[in-house]
């Protein structure tokens, strides 16, 4: 039988919305689109490279919720608000994401908000930490 987890982190955005944080069914596991706002302080930094760090130790411990780490994502989607900050941010990722190597988007959309620079969602399956994987290049 299918089990499905489902996350809140007692954000207010998420009972406004009515979503979750995390929704895990069976070892797939979906992050919702995350912002770089500290749960604890409530604050958001204003450089781009710091609201990404928080991006990411939020996602980490909303993978952790369901036993599940950063080497577990397959698939990544980055929303940047300015195309500037691409290759920084990128770059910041790059370096997370070293050796797992997930499917990638990246795309400059208006977020909800200008405080906002970036946000990232994240698709992870559990276990992928540990499988046997395969690279293949396809020619250049």
């Amino acid at each position: 039988m299918t089990k499905i987890v489902k996350v809140k982190t007692g954000s207010k955005f998420e009972d406004i919305a009515s979503y979750s944080r995390v929704v895990a069914v069976d070892n797939w596991i979906y992050v919702s689109n995350t912002a770089g706002r500290n749960p604890e302080t409530q604050e958001i930094p204003d450089d781009v490279i710091e609201q990404t760090e928080q991006v990411f130790n939020n996602i980490e411990r909303a993978l952790a919720s369901v036993d599940a780490t950063l080497a577990d994502v397959v698939m990544s989607r980055v929303f940047i608000q300015d195309p500037a900050h691409i290759h920084d941010v990128m770059g910041y990722i790059g370096k997370k994401f070293k050796g797992v190597n997930p499917a990638s988007t990246a795309t400059c959309p208006p977020l909800g908000s200008t405080v906002y620079k970036v946000e990232i969602e994240v698709t992870a399956y559990r276990g992928a930490s540990t499988a046997d994987v395969e690279e293949i290049l396809i020619g250049q």
